[in-house]
């Protein structure tokens, strides 16, 4: 029993973490920033659980939950780009090219909240993933210095969700070790003033009018 408690106390640990940060696209408080998170592609384009996760950051930005959307995922070689997959979606769904920004080196969950935090200067954030993902991301990106709320996407519970949903048993361990030791990124790299950028453009987008 003692060892069976050891072995699931960093999955116990994400669910606290998480605990009263788990909400909807109608109930989450509006902020600055969505942090989508990288989840494939198929040819090319997202999967459908990654398209599924741009759908609802969609729907963040429409509702005014958001202004601007970090798409962070992997671009470690010159043939798989997820960013500029996930901004060519969004910007077909009616995002503003000039509020979507890129990390092209968000190879894993932490690496994408460490980046968002050092790199992009990300203090507050919405996290969109699938809910079998989102505890995780939550306690990653507190323990890297991003207060957020996740708002999960529901998915058929097919063989890729229990699968996924297996996986967070063992990447618990992961996380709570890179909680504990706040490792670099796998690639840090300078501060970029992306975000930065696209919300003083919509600040000043938003004052045109009245300057007329």
């Amino acid at each position: 029993m003692a060892v069976c408690a050891l072995a699931l106390a960093p999955a116990a640990w994400l669910h606290l973490s998480a605990d009263g940060r788990v909400r909807t696209v109608a109930d989450v408080p509006a902020t600055d920033v969505a942090v989508v998170f990288g989840a494939g592609l198929r040819n090319g384009s997202p999967t459908p659980y990654l398209a599924h996760r741009l759908d609802t950051a969609v729907r963040l930005y429409r509702a005014g939950k958001v202004k601007v959307v970090l798409v962070t995922g992997d671009n470690s070689t010159k043939g798989y780009d997820e960013p500029d997959a996930m901004r060519s979606y969004l910007t077909g769904h009616g995002v503003p090219r000039t509020r979507v920004v890129d990390d092209y080196a968000g190879f894993d969950t932490w690496d994408s909240c460490a980046r968002a935090k050092r790199i992009f200067g990300v203090r507050r954030a919405v996290l969109v993933t699938q809910g079998f993902h989102v505890t995780r991301a939550l306690a990653l990106c507190a323990a890297a210095g991003v207060e957020a709320y996740g708002v999960p996407v529901a998915e058929p519970h097919d063989v890729t969700w229990y699968y996924g949903e297996t996986r967070e048993v063992f990447a618990a361990d992961k996380a709570s070790l890179d909680a504990v030791f706040r490792p670099s990124p796998t690639f840090l790299g300078p501060k970029e003033d992306g975000v930065e950028r696209a919300l003083a453009s919509r600040a000043g987008a938003r004052r045109a009018p009245s300057a007329r």
